[in-house]
């Protein structure tokens, strides 16, 4: 058996200094904080407003912040993953540029769309470069500008999304710590609950997509709410069984921030201790990608070296999926 496991050895995040608040939305479409509270727990997300900026700039802060923690050179950087539903272009991929951008000449990225669940699927991708002994410095990063995609007329997505993401730096581990097992799914037919229409191959941009407003996120709510619930904790579980766990024995609960009430229902569900949920959905809202290296990151300073974290996302496709990770290092 493999005794290499890919250890998460640093961990960065960046959002834009830009705020847009539930009071600010007020003044865009009908809504309130109110309104917004209850039913998502949000209370500002970030936006990148900086001209000429995008998802890899973005990509690049969260690098250049790793290596500088990791005390790492930008050539010893062998493997970028970059996990995002905005690339700055359909092609090249986003990772590549993410890496010419701070130097990392040595390697070679590749991007990962999977959605919400995109991190969670970067992550294991990542970690097997790693655990079969061809790589040793992978860096994985789940980032997205979901401001670029958003219609900010339409109150049922606005109130959502923000722009940010983190990232993780895998290194090889022989004492058990690190990425240990996941499960992930998928079903195709949930495309119709959660899309953006137009822009790919299917209906390539024109005048008449843009005027149909069908470069923005459409997401059916319900069905997507119901199926994120019952797919998050049923890989819990199935997770937590194949390694003989028990809730009791994971330290921290790390779910994909889409809604408060998605993630309150996930923990009920599982019975887990809310004291033991991350979650900063109200100060960033829905990253997308970007959302659980954001938690990881918020946390860093409360994780133990040891600690058992149960990752969970779900995201347009649909995907889900949970993995186990071994904390590697004393984040305090």
């Amino acid at each position: 058996m493999n005794s290499i496991k890919a250890a998460v050895t640093s961990v960065h995040s960046y959002v834009p200094d830009s705020v847009l608040s539930n009071k600010d939305l007020e003044g865009m479409v009908e809504t309130s904080d109110e309104w917004i509270s209850t039913r998502t727990g949000i209370k500002e997300r970030r936006i990148l407003r900086e001209p000429g900026k995008a998802t890899s700039d973005m990509g690049a802060a969260i690098l250049n912040g790793l290596l500088e923690k990791s005390g790492s050179k930008p050539e010893e950087i062998e493997l970028l993953i970059c996990a995002t539903v905005t690339p700055d272009m359909t092609f090249p991929d986003t990772a590549n540029t993410i890496m010419d951008k701070c130097g990392c000449n040595n390697g070679f990225g590749f991007d990962i769309n999977a959605a919400c669940s995109g991190f969670l699927y970067a992550l294991t991708t990542g970690a097997k470069f790693v655990e079969s002994g061809a790589l040793k410095k992978v860096v994985v990063i789940g980032v997205d500008m979901m401001s670029s995609i958003i219609d900010y007329t339409d109150r049922s997505t606005c109130i959502i999304f923000g722009d940010g993401g983190g990232g993780v730096l895998l290194e090889p581990n022989e004492e058990g710590y690190g990425v240990i097992d996941s499960v992930f799914r998928g079903d195709g037919s949930g495309r119709e609950n959660l899309h953006m229409k137009a822009g790919g191959s299917l209906r390539p941009a024109s005048a008449e997509t843009v005027l149909a407003r069908e470069h923005y996120v459409f997401q059916d709510g319900r069905p997507v709410f119901k199926a994120a619930v019952t797919g998050m904790t049923t890989t819990v579980k199935e997770v937590l069984s194949r390694n003989s766990m028990e809730i009791d024995d994971v330290n921290w609960l790390v779910p994909h921030q889409a809604n408060m009430r998605i993630i309150k229902s996930v923990g009920d569900m599982l019975d887990f201790p809310s004291e033991r949920v991350m979650v900063n959905i109200q100060k960033y809202g829905n990253t997308t990608a970007g959302t659980l290296p954001l938690c990881l990151a918020d946390y860093e300073s409360k994780l133990k070296k040891g600690d058992n974290l149960i990752l969970t996302a779900f995201g347009g496709g649909y995907t889900w999926g949970s993995s186990l990770l071994k904390w590697s290092y004393d984040g305090g």
